[in-house]
Parts: C-alpha cells; sequence; structure tokens
C-alpha cells in the first residue's frame, strides 16, 4: 500500500513539473517507472519542439503578411492618385470609361490585399480578439458612418433602431463585422430602397440584424455564401471579391458567436450576428 501511495504520489510530481515545464528525468534504472519517465521526457522534449516550431512559422506568416501589406500599398496608392488625375483631364468618352474601369480595378485589388491580410493574420492567431462588455450602439453607428457616403450614391436610406444591447465582443473587429455586412446590403441592393438595421436581446445572445431589399439568395446556396471567394450565381456581373462574407464569419466564430442568414429570392435578405452575453 505504501508502495502504490509514493507511485502515485511520483506520477503526480511528473504530471505537475510537466505542466510547469520542470520535468527533468532522474536516473535511470530498468525499473517500470523509470521507462515511464524516459517517455514522458521525450514526449515533452518533442511538444516543446513543436511549439517553438509553430512559433518560428507564425513569424514568418507575420514578416509575409507585413511585408506583403507594405509592399502593396505604395504602387497601389499611386495607381489611384494618378487615376483621379486623369479623371480631372479633358477626354472623350472612350477614353473616360477605361480611366474608370482602372479605378474601380484598383479598388477592388486594394479591398482584396487588405482583406487577405486582415484574414491571414485572424487564421494564424497574429490578431487576438479582445472581448470586452459593452453597448453595441456606438459600434454599429460607426459602420453605417463607414457606409452611408456609398449608399448616398445610391439613393439609399440606413433605418437604424437604436436600443441599449450589451454582449461581450471585441469592438474594432466586430465594426468590421457590421461594415462588410453593410457593404453587401448596399452593393447588392437596387437604387433608392432601405436597409433596416436592429439589436435584440436573447437569454445567451445579443444579436445584430441587416436586412435589405435586394434580390435574395438563393437557398442552394445560403450555405454557401460564407465560404472564401465564392461569389454567388445571381451577383457574378456584380463588383466584389467574395471575402466579406468569409472575414465576417471568421471574427465572430473567433468570439464564440455565429453568423445566420435568411432570405427569399427577390424579397431581400437579414443576416444577424450574435454574440455571447
Amino acid at each position: 500500500m505504501i508502495g502504490q501511495r509514493r507511485l502515485f504520489e511520483r506520477l503526480d510530481r511528473m504530471l505537475e513539473d510537466g505542466i510547469n515545464g520542470t520535468f527533468e528525468e532522474s536516473a535511470y534504472d530498468e525499473s517500470e517507472l523509470s521507462r515511464l519517465e524516459a517517455k514522458w521526457y521525450r514526449y515533452l522534449t518533442s511538444s516543446k519542439l513543436a511549439y517553438q516550431k509553430t512559433m518560428q512559422e507564425q513569424e514568418r506568416i507575420k514578416e509575409m503578411v507585413s511585408d506583403v501589406s507594405h509592399q502593396t500599398k505604395t504602387p497601389l496608392s499611386n495607381i489611384l492618385l494618378y487615376t483621379e488625375l486623369l479623371r480631372e483631364q479633358n477626354l472623350d468618352d472612350a477614353s473616360r470609361k477605361l480611366v474608370e474601369e482602372i479605378r474601380q480595378q484598383s479598388e477592388k485589388l486594394d479591398f482584396l490585399i487588405q482583406s487577405l491580410v486582415k484574414t491571414s493574420r485572424l487564421e494564424s492567431g497574429i490578431i487576438q480578439l479582445v472581448s470586452v462588455q459593452k453597448d453595441f450602439v456606438p459600434m454599429v453607428e460607426a459602420a453605417i458612418g463607414q457606409v452611408r457616403p456609398k449608399a448616398a450614391e445610391k439613393r439609399m436610406k440606413i433605418s437604424f433602431d437604436k436600443r441599449e444591447c450589451f454582449a461581450k465582443y471585441d469592438p474594432k473587429w466586430t465594426q468590421e463585422a457590421v461594415f462588410n455586412l453593410l457593404d453587401n446590403a448596399v452593393k447588392y441592393s437596387p437604387e433608392g430602397s432601405k436597409i433596416e438595421v436592429k439589436l435584440k436581446e436573447y437569454e445567451l445572445f445579443s444579436c445584430i440584424a441587416v436586412s435589405d431589399r435586394g434580390r435574395g439568395i438563393p437557398e442552394e446556396e445560403q450555405a454557401l455564401i460564407f465560404g472564401r471567394f465564392y461569389r454567388g450565381s445571381e451577383v457574378r456581373e456584380e463588383s466584389g471579391v467574395g471575402i466579406g462574407l468569409y472575414l465576417t464569419r471568421q471574427i465572430i466564430e473567433g468570439q464564440g458567436g455565429y453568423v445566420t442568414v435568411r432570405s427569399e429570392k427577390g424579397k431581400g435578405s437579414t443576416f444577424e450576428i450574435s454574440l455571447p452575453r
């Protein structure tokens, strides 16, 4: 009985030292306990090496993402600047259409690069989502402010049913997710239509609902639209790169929440973000 108690005590110390990172193999002999110690030491060593390798890989990804972001920023800014200068020139209609196409494609490329950079940082763990208990209202208002100029160009109205609604979320990245939903709603809705934003509270979750009067999403595609680069059959001729909804899902699921969609073809869609209270 005493021998068993000592064995359990030694095993307990081995586990505790392994957790704390202080385990060292004792003098080796032919006993079962000693062989177990040797195996435990090899396991801890290989785990430590694997962790170090993972951290090194993350650091390389971080450097690569930073390089891509930095190296493309200046050329794209210059292209957009020169495009604006060309638009101010006295051009014929054909040339003006080409300049406008260059501008749109440059903005599309800039959006794609920035979205890929954000996605890579989230997926690799470089960016940590930090959730705090806050009211949704200021964050949603900021997201609406970002998209309002584009909505004004299409003579669209955005209504926001303000009401105090708290949840645990990362304000910066959740605003990015809400903006993506609003941007899609403006992009794929007809001119002069209306977008509605509502807040809801349930027992475990608080929700942000974004509803539009667009063409809707076919039922068979609703499970696919959150995939990376997926473009629905109804919107393939529209501008867009198919990464906004993917990024939104990554942001929300990274905070313990989820995103859902309800849609009826020809009658619009409602996207709902739910985050823990």
